[in-house]
């Protein structure tokens, strides 16, 4: 045993040291060596993408995927990538069917979200997507389908992430591709779980649902074929190509259609909030900054439509006698000019309207008058380019891209009309849907006038009252044209649709096309046995 003389450890250690109790919170206890307080770092504020975007807040419901699941099958089926036909609008309904399934599930689980605002435009954006897609069912021309197919995604698009300000439906290009990838985790979540408490709905048993009616319809199916041949050869026409390369592209495009209906489910669940998103007001200029400008602007185009008004009263003779120029000519140089002026002439509009101050009711009259004229003359300098047009056809036969151009000139006269509605009101929040809007209205009415018909019909009135025909153009157009050509007399009908007729196979049932249907029913009442190197000597005279 030690003694306390001897005790090794030196004096004030931890023998000496008192009883170690626990201090107050945060005050020191005696004898213990003291750490460093720890700070906990501040939380880091959410990103912008989580701000905006966070998503749906439950994962995909099991009846969501297998809507979509469904849909992507359908779609991938029924899709014709060679013509237009009925396909793309069973595959637009089926894709528009498993969506609508994902939003009121999205609804359910979070009530009141089908009172949302911007639901109603919603709703008008899918009935164009649908109604822009059914356009491969009832015209043959390719490229009108090409456009249509353009403005349905961008119909879609808005459709699914409900965007409304400039700014917004700008973004909302970016959305659907981002969309197809956050969705994979979402959708596998799903997958993972099962339904609703109590419901006993899992994906387990959809997948099983799915498979035995799968399997049933088969069976049946081969057995109802083997015994009617009628029923055969709908069931032949229903089913899809087994070989390689068509399983191959059936596997594309059911992955492809599966991206796209993963993201859009993901939108319609969780779509961003895009309503804020607003650029930052710009700064009001003086007002003799835009005043002058916009007044010598106004007097320039005042000098232009009367040259336009005297023309137009002074017919032919004026401008072969001014210009030295046939009228034709004189249309034909001038439109693509007053076409660009036109374009030019809105976005002008759309600078001076944001940049001008409106404090006061003297700047909100100026403005006012100042783009209210501008409007209506750019309205005379869209009429002058359109009877341009007109002549323009009259002298050189009507085409595709002369029709297109006339039509988006009809279009930009529609568009001074709003602006004139937004410059007397000085608000212009609804105009960017408008003109959206009214650019598709533009093309489902091209496509109601059926327009390689139209342009069939006046190339042989043409040909009747002159004897001029471009048999080669002619002939190049699509189904659509024949009933048209159909008109023309022998050989030169014969040889406008020798052509034709070699390019009109037989559809299956996805590939029915009602153009192409009527073109084969004309073609069928005519005797097509001219020889092709008489209709090429025919078409260089």
């Amino acid at each position: 045993m030690t003694s306390p003389g001897n005790n090794p450890l030196p004096a004030g250690g931890p023998a000496d040291s008192p009883a170690v109790r626990p201090g107050p919170a945060g005050t020191p206890v005696a004898g213990r060596p003291q750490a460093w307080p720890v700070t906990a770092a501040p939380p880091r504020p959410p990103s912008l993408v989580a701000r905006r975007w966070p998503g749906p807040p439950d994962p995909a419901r099991p009846l969501t995927l297998g809507a979509l699941a469904a849909a992507a099958v359908v779609g991938a089926s029924t899709l014709t990538m060679v013509r237009p036909g009925l396909g793309w609008l069973v595959a637009a309904l089926a894709v528009t069917a498993a969506l609508v399934t994902a939003s009121l599930q999205a609804a359910t689980a979070r009530p009141g979200a089908t009172g949302a605002p911007g639901r109603a435009e919603q709703a008008i954006w899918v009935v164009m997507t649908v109604a822009l897609t059914a356009v491969g069912t009832v015209r043959a021309a390719g490229w009108l389908f090409a456009l249509c197919l353009l403005a349905a995604v961008v119909t879609g698009t808005l459709a699914v992430t409900g965007a409304r300000s400039p700014l917004g439906m700008l973004l909302a290009a970016t959305l659907p591709p981002a969309a197809a990838v956050r969705a994979l985790p979402w959708a596998a979540r799903g997958v993972r779980e099962t339904g609703p408490p109590g419901s006993g709905i899992g994906f387990g048993r959809i997948l099983t649902s799915l498979v035995t009616s799968a399997v049933l319809l088969a069976l049946f199916g081969v057995l109802f074929a083997s015994a009617d041949a009628v029923f055969a050869e709908l069931v032949t026409g229903l089913l899809p190509d087994i070989s390689l390369p068509a399983v191959i592209g059936w596997t594309f495009r059911l992955a492809l259609i599966g991206g796209v209906l993963l993201g859009g489910a993901y939108l319609v669940g969780g779509a961003p909030d895009l309503e804020g998103l607003r650029p930052a007001p710009s700064r009001q200029v003086h007002r003799l900054e835009w005043t002058v400008p916009l007044v010598l602007l106004d007097a320039l185009f005042a000098a232009f439509v009367l040259v336009q008004i005297t023309v137009l009263f002074g017919g032919a003779g004026h401008v072969l006698r001014t210009a030295g120029l046939t009228y034709a000519q004189y249309a034909r140089g001038g439109f693509w000019q007053l076409l660009a002026i036109t374009a030019l002439t809105l976005l002008v509009i759309a600078i001076a309207a944001r940049r001008a101050p409106k404090a006061t009711r003297a700047d909100r009259l100026l403005v006012r008058i100042l783009l209210g004229t501008l409007t209506v003359l750019s309205l005379v300098i869209v009429a002058s380019a359109l009877y341009r047009m007109q002549v323009y056809s009259d002298a050189y036969g009507a085409t595709r891209l002369r029709l297109v151009v006339a039509t988006a000139e009809l279009w930009l006269g529609l568009l001074f009309l709003l602006v004139g509605v937004a410059v007397v009101r000085l608000r212009a929040e609804w105009l960017p849907r408008l003109v959206i809007g009214t650019a598709v209205l533009a093309l489902l009415g091209l496509a109601l006038v059926n327009p390689d018909r139209l342009i069939a019909d006046r190339n042989v009135d043409r040909y009747l009252e002159t004897g001029r025909l471009d048999v080669d153009y002619v002939s190049g157009l699509s189904a659509d044209a024949v009933p048209a050509l159909a008109r023309l007399p022998h050989p030169m009908r014969t040889c406008a649709l020798t052509r034709m007729a070699a390019e009109q196979p037989r559809d299956g049932l996805w590939a029915t096309n009602l153009g192409r249907l009527r073109a084969r029913a004309e073609l069928d009442k005519i005797p097509l046995n001219t020889t092709l190197t008489y209709c090429l000597d025919l078409g260089r005279r």
